[in-house]
């Protein structure tokens, strides 16, 4: 995939074609607004894989006030090989800002990073987003959270690795815990969630992308579904809210779309909610704005688990 400008590349979260959109600084200017919370709910920099986590393992969490709060485990995008929680873009604090939103609504938000590739292997990212949500759930009681209403969440690439650690048994059970910890899952414009779907390469998606970025050698027969969070969809899995951009690529639209059909051929509980007027790489400022469909979709979802 062709390098394209800081801006594109992590706040667009990949577009997944060879073509980048930039997203000019007068338009997040237009969208973004900030949310207001005092710093004494805030705690930066909490090391979420030891005491010596270096940075990619360390999360930053917003606290509301009170006690018995749920909590949402936020994990950015960024085509698994960019991003990190403390991004600013023309003036834009677009992961924290969704921290403060949420907490300021009485939700906990941790907005955690995770470790990039190529220098990480994308199991190991995988691994991270469960690691830090086994933290959250070990320690959120300590801030005045309910570990029993813990949410996770992401836009992009990580709606698929949120996706994968809510689906898959495997990463929450080398720490001792299962997905019955995860209350609900929240995707956001989530890119590689069936990664074998053809449909998605003919309208547009590249394979040799997706290759990139999870072959590791292995044939396709093996990585693709490896890769994919759908197939480890069962009839147990927890509530799903899926949103997705009117406005951006059929392909990335058809990785929310087929994500739907195998949750309702198995009858899991979702909620799917196209948002009008915005694109892959705006989604992600919506999350933080009270008159917008994202965030009500989310404040109501959460509230009803």
């Amino acid at each position: 995939m062709a390098k394209c400008p800081a801006l594109c590349l992590i706040l667009a979260a990949s577009t997944l074609c060879m073509s980048c959109t930039v997203v000019e600084h007068v338009g997040i200017a237009l969208l973004y607004k900030p949310a207001p919370l005092p710093n004494a709910q805030v705690t930066y920099d909490i090391p979420y894989a030891g005491p010596n986590s270096p940075a990619k393992q360390r999360l930053d969490l917003f606290v509301p006030t009170g006690t018995n709060w749920p909590v949402l485990v936020f994990v950015h995008g960024g085509n698994w090989d960019a991003g990190d929680r403390s991004l600013r873009v023309g003036g834009a604090d677009v992961y924290r800002n969704i921290g403060r939103f949420f907490a300021a609504r009485g939700i906990g938000v941790a907005v955690i990073d995770y470790r990039l590739q190529p220098t990480a292997h994308w199991r190991e990212q995988v691994d991270d987003v469960a690691t830090a949500t086994v933290w959250i759930h070990t320690h959120i009681a300590d801030y005045g959270g309910n570990a029993h209403h813990l949410f996770l969440g992401g836009h992009s690439a990580g709606a698929q690795l949120a996706c994968h650690v809510a689906l898959d048994p495997r990463p929450l059970a080398t720490h001792g815990l299962s997905p019955a910890i995860i209350r609900g899952v929240i995707a956001v414009s989530g890119a590689g969630l069936d990664i074998a779907d053809q449909k998605t390469y003919d309208l547009g998606a590249k394979r040799s992308y997706y290759a990139a970025r999870f072959a590791s050698g292995d044939p396709p027969e093996i990585w693709q579904p490896e890769a994919s969070p759908i197939t480890y969809v069962t009839p147990n899995a927890q509530a799903f809210l899926i949103l997705y951009a009117a406005g951006e690529s059929r392909a990335l639209q058809r990785q929310s779309q087929r994500f739907t059909e195998i949750l309702e051929r198995d009858h899991v509980p979702h909620r799917v909610v196209v948002v009008p007027g915005q694109s892959h790489a705006r989604m992600v400022l919506t999350l933080s704005r009270s008159d917008q469909t994202s965030a009500d979709a989310i404040l109501d979802f959460i509230s009803k688990r």
